[in-house]
């Protein structure tokens, strides 16, 4: 029988954190800093929420294991994939990221300790506006914010009624890292990033798969022109696409296949499923009916420009709060939420970050695309390089790889940054610096990059650039790679 309220053991402290994500331990470090004494409530047994423990870490340790165990770093545009996959199991593979987890645990662990704060372990559930009942498995205490509460609790797979899960033939991103044996075919519904990171990773590994979405072209809010590339290699992988299709319904055979059952009328086999559309935030649970806190349809928390919720000392920060939800923006948000919940004057946060996905080969943007230059009605021109114009490509054996630069027409700034290939995700942070200080493409053509290096793109890129803006306005081109 549960204690009445009133012998549960009290602890007041000045900021309670509830998520142990990146945006609450930025939230928690950042309060601890400007000198509040900080909890921070876990509901899982492992520090770090999804991001560390089921998502970004794991995902991209898998990749990393994936590429080194099958030698496809560095040649997977032009080998074939492995002809079987009953070399490795799921289990294995997880097996191989199970390091990573642990230091990345234990870096912030040693934040906390460092910076006083308290983990409690348990599941949070609000008393009232300032009370929090943390429940775990000996017992509850409560828990008094005497300044602010800031609610980091991210997200959750959304599940369907009408999808059989079983955790074992048909999955949700989470569960799929537990499945007992790897599958020969693979059916994943969702395009989105996590639908073709994982895609392409099985792929990598020989598993056929089948991926379905719903729009009709993959990751509608990167740049086309990349979009269209990420597609081509996907397709030249064997990996079969059906856009502009919707599953209706999923149900598991006698025979123990997986049949998925589209709108159109086709039906696809395959020995599991991956179910990735859409994310809940992980509300359900904190009580906010007690405290007449609302959320969306979808789980998600309204805030405002300070990610204060409708109760002004409670704050939501990360993938709880929605777009852009990714694991460097929620981080910035625990700081800056922290920063005003503790009275602290904090400058206007940059509104450029920087997308970094990690399919094979993996795409990264950072500023304007041209669909949406084109709909603003602005005048640009397109610097291209391509990777097997710069030695390191060809030393990398990446010869398809490219790097885009839109430019403005007129004032020669940098507008916009895309990239495919290898080293992506880390290339695009130079075009980010040139967007943020509103650097010209003259810049780039002045520039000495070490050699040879992916970096050298950007020359590239802009030579070719600069020599189309020089057409339009009948000078002479200036020299360009060959």
């Amino acid at each position: 029988m549960e204690q009445p309220l009133w012998v549960l053991a009290m602890r007041q402290v000045d900021v309670l954190v509830i998520g142990s994500g990146p945006a609450g331990q930025r939230a928690a470090i950042q309060a601890a800093k400007l000198g509040r004494s900080v909890a921070v409530v876990e509901r899982t047994t492992m520090l770090g929420g999804v991001c560390i423990n089921t998502g970004t870490i794991p995902s991209k340790a898998l990749r990393e294991a994936i590429l080194q165990l099958t030698g496809k770093r560095g040649r997977f545009y032009y080998e074939p994939a492995p002809n079987s996959s009953t070399n490795f199991t799921i289990q294995e593979l997880v097996s191989q990221c199970q390091h990573i987890i642990r230091a990345e645990q234990m870096v912030i662990l040693e934040h906390f300790q460092k910076n006083g704060i308290t983990m409690l372990w348990g599941n949070a559930f609000f008393e009232d506006p300032h009370t929090v009942r943390v429940a775990h498995s000996t017992g509850s205490e409560l828990v008094q914010a005497r300044e602010a509460i800031i609610l980091a609790v991210g997200t959750v797979p959304a599940r369907p009624p009408h999808i059989p899960f079983d955790d074992h033939r048909v999955v949700d991103s989470d569960s799929f890292l537990r499945m007992p044996s790897l599958p020969r075919s693979l059916i994943i519904v969702g395009g989105g990033v996590i639908g073709t990171e994982y895609a392409c990773m099985m792929n990598t590994l020989g598993v056929r798969v089948i991926l379905v979405e719903a729009r009709t072209r993959l990751l509608d809010f990167v740049d086309e022109e990349i979009s269209e590339a990420l597609q081509y290699h996907m397709r030249s992988a064997d990996i079969t696409l059906r856009l502009g299709e919707k599953v209706s319904e999923v149900r598991v055979l006698s025979n123990g296949l997986v049949e998925a059952t589209l709108a159109s009328g086709k039906h696809l086999r395959a020995e599991a499923l991956l179910y990735c559309i859409g994310r809940q935030g992980a509300t359900a649970t904190l009580g906010l009916e007690q405290i007449g806190l609302e959320t969306d349809a979808r789980g998600r928390i309204p805030v405002n420009e300070r990610f204060q919720t409708a109760i002004p000392h409670i704050y939501a920060v990360g993938d709880v709060v929605g777009f852009p939800a990714l694991a460097s923006t929620s981080m910035e948000q625990g700081r800056v939420a922290a920063c005003y919940a503790c009275g602290e004057p904090v400058p206007p946060s940059c509104p450029l970050f920087p997308y970094g996905i990690y399919t094979i080969p993996e795409i990264a943007m950072v500023g304007k695309t041209e669909a949406q230059l084109t709909a603003e009605g602005v005048p640009y021109e397109v610097g291209v390089a391509h990777y097997r114009e710069v030695a390191r490509g060809q030393l990398l054996g990446d010869t398809r790889g490219m790097l885009k630069m839109l430019i403005h027409e007129q004032t020669r700034e940098i507008l916009g940054v895309h990239a495919i290939g290898t080293g992506a995700t880390e290339l695009i942070h130079i075009g980010q610096l040139a967007i943020a200080f509103r650097a010209k493409v003259d810049y780039f053509l002045q520039a000495i990059f070490n050699y040879p290096t992916l970096a050298e793109c950007y020359k590239v890129a802009a030579l070719n650039g600069s020599n189309k803006l020089r057409l339009l306005q009948h000078e002479e081109p200036v020299q360009q790679a060959a």
